[in-house]
């Protein structure tokens, strides 16, 4: 299971339906506190949020899931518009990857794959 954080409308649904399109089940929030609320509920495989978001930035989101012992271990990938390769603050505030948007379905879906945990075969 996936949680999907992003507060742009048709960036969510194009989000959802190649995740699930992939086979992943997918909760969708449009903000970070939505998105926290989803992960303590859910304690999803993997999260994947937008960086500037209302309420809760992606970045805030990612740290309070690193706060947590309970929930650290889910890997968290941060999507933003707005960050430029190199920029620190997604592994300062503790992101398993970053992909910087616009991005391609298929980076998206090799992202998460590379994060999940390996199922047994």
């Amino acid at each position: 299971m996936i949680v999907v954080a992003e507060d742009h409308e048709d960036i969510l649904f194009v989000l959802r339906r190649s995740l699930e399109r992939a086979g992943h089940e997918v909760i969708t929030t449009t903000d970070g506190a939505q998105a926290l609320e989803a992960v303590r509920a859910h304690r999803p495989d993997i999260v994947v949020s937008d960086v500037d978001m209302p309420r809760m930035t992606g970045l805030d989101l990612c740290r309070a899931i690193r706060a947590d012992a309970g929930l650290r271990h889910i890997p968290v990938v941060l999507a933003s518009g707005s960050m430029l390769p190199g920029d620190v603050r997604a592994a300062e505030a503790g992101a398993s990857a970053t992909l910087l948007k616009p991005f391609l379905p298929a980076q998206l879906l090799a992202c998460v794959a590379a994060l999940l945990p390996q199922q047994p075969a």
